[in-house]
């Protein structure tokens, strides 16, 4: 999600032509799958939302969004490196949230009901960020990716669309290629510190 930056190019990596053209393949297919079977409704992409102002017009995930480039502009790729790393981060957003709050999400929560199911896919996609930092690094990327699950997952069942989600999702993924963060720390604090506040008010608001 964060600190995506100054990693070396190589040819099968995230900057590399070929996982830009593995992402593309994977999200014409689950969009194909999800249009065969007349899915969009279960899966919320049926539309986008139309209670934005109960949801602060989203304007918690746009601040989060934006953290990347608080402290500047710094490139982790260059050329078209950069090109093919920015279209696989944006599709990166979109197939992340199909999986965990998508299909995993409407898994679980048929199955163990809807409690288990959001603090299971929250924290599931906590864990997976935990091959993307070492040492300290590691346990703050694994605790925002959980606070930002669990935000996500409410998004989805308080607006009823997974639309903001993806696009929240997107553009923090993309903003990181640009960032210019030295440490991760101060920026998770503040990432986690309004996660946690979007998300308890997320949970007040009535059906």
């Amino acid at each position: 999600l964060l600190c995506a930056r100054n990693i070396p190019e190589n040819s099968f990596g995230g900057e590399s032509i070929y996982y830009m053209i593995s992402n593309m393949l994977f999200v014409i297919i689950t969009i194909i799958f999800i249009k065969k079977y007349k899915l969009e409704e279960k899966y919320g992409l049926s539309g986008l939302p139309k209670n934005c102002k109960r949801c602060l017009y989203f304007i918690p995930l746009m601040i989060i969004a934006s953290l990347n480039l608080w402290c500047g502009i710094n490139l982790s790729y260059t050329g078209m490196f950069l090109l093919y790393a920015s279209i696989s981060s944006i599709l990166i957003g979109y197939i992340e949230e199909i999986f965990f709050r998508g299909f995993l999400f409407k898994a679980l929560e048929a199955k163990m009901g809807i409690s288990k199911a959001i603090v299971i896919s929250s924290v599931f996609f906590g864990l997976i960020h935990i091959f993307n930092q070492q040492g300290i690094e590691t346990l703050m990327q694994v605790l925002y990716a959980t606070a930002i699950g669990f935000m996500l997952v409410y998004v989805l069942l308080k607006s009823k669309s997974l639309w903001p989600c993806i696009i929240f999702h997107s553009m923090l993924d993309f903003t990181a290629l640009y960032s210019n963060w030295e440490s991760i720390y101060t920026e998770a604090v503040i990432l986690i510190i309004i996660s946690v506040l979007y998300t308890l008010y997320l949970r007040k608001i009535e059906e």
